[in-house]
């Protein structure tokens, strides 16, 4: 459906994206992650043509949309990462705005109003004035724009941040029952790793404008098959455990926060001896050591050096 071959977009002489290449298929959810600064937006800015590129090109069911944008822009929903609303107007009002501007009108306007208005669970708060609304309510008006003219593809850029739990799971939940009820294509970031792992079928890794890593979660799992993840908890870390860690020759990748350290080990090491012997020289008292098979954001952490809301 989507396609991005060789793209690269250059600010003077800084790659926000280098040499980058991606394949949305028909009735995909599909997750982009990357920490701060990775190239995300930028991605993001080309393939919904609002930006062009500075090498590659983009394909839009196999026609190029930097040439001819316009059958790409009717059939695409953008959910911006910035709430974009009116807030000094009540909910339909906004709706019906923005249904305007997608040449919506009459009966047809109001009965996709209605019915995006269901969707989102904001009915009964129509006629509400969107600046008393909370931060849920409105990202919630936020996904019902991008829906008023029944987009075959939506592009979500991190819809839940900022929210609560449950206006989070309502919108992962409306977001599976748009791709399994409608068939509608998803491009999802976000960064929280359960909402990719809960939401998508394959998954883009990116880093520093690279893409680093991409296929199913399976896939992506398999990465560090032959790797475990410790997790080691204490009352304090000291600097100097910390840093033996880091030099240790056993341990290939290392995160700390704190009070907990996750390392990551080849799966026939045994580093409990070790783990022991350390905290006694450092004079740390250890709560927990932990051994669990490596996760998506264990994988994440491995290829970036970063977790994901870092």
């Amino acid at each position: 459906m989507l396609e991005l071959v060789n793209i690269s977009k250059r600010f003077k002489q800084k790659y926000a994206v280098k040499s980058m290449n991606m394949l949305i298929e028909r009735g995909e959810i599909v997750g982009l992650l990357g920490p701060n600064g990775a190239g995300k937006s930028t991605a993001i800015s080309i393939m919904s043509s609002l930006v062009e590129p500075t090498e590659g090109e983009v394909y839009f069911k196999g026609q190029s949309i930097l040439k001819k944008p316009e059958p790409l822009r009717k059939i695409a929903g953008i959910v911006p990462q910035e709430i974009a609303l009116y807030t000094d107007l009540t909910a339909e009002e906004n709706l019906q705005f923005f249904g305007r501007i997608y040449q919506l009108k009459g009966a047809k306007l109001k009965e996709r109003i209605d019915d995006v208005l269901q969707t989102i669970g904001l009915t009964d708060r129509r006629k509400e004035v969107v600046k008393k609304f909370s931060g849920g309510m409105k990202r919630r008006l936020n996904i019902g724009v991008a829906l008023l003219h029944e987009p075959e593809l939506i592009v979500m850029d991190e819809p839940t941040v900022g929210i609560d739990a449950q206006s989070r799971n309502y919108i992962l939940e409306t977001v599976k029952r748009l791709n399994a009820e409608k068939n509608v294509t998803i491009l999802y970031t976000s960064h929280y790793m359960e909402e990719v792992e809960f939401l998508c079928d394959r998954i883009y890794i990116m880093d520093k404008g690279n893409l680093i890593a991409a296929g199913t979660k399976e896939e992506i799992s398999r990465i560090l098959s032959g790797e475990k993840t410790i997790v080691i908890e204490a009352n304090r870390l000291t600097d100097q455990f910390i840093h033996e860690l880091k030099v240790h020759p056993l341990i290939n990748s290392m995160n700390a926060s704190d009070k907990q350290i996750t390392i990551m080990v080849a799966k026939e090491v045994n580093m409990f001896t070790d783990l022991i012997k350390l905290a006694e020289e450092c004079s740390l008292e250890l709560c927990s050591v932990h051994i669990k098979t490596p996760t998506l954001e264990d994988v994440f952490l491995h290829l970036t050096g970063r977790a994901l809301r870092d």
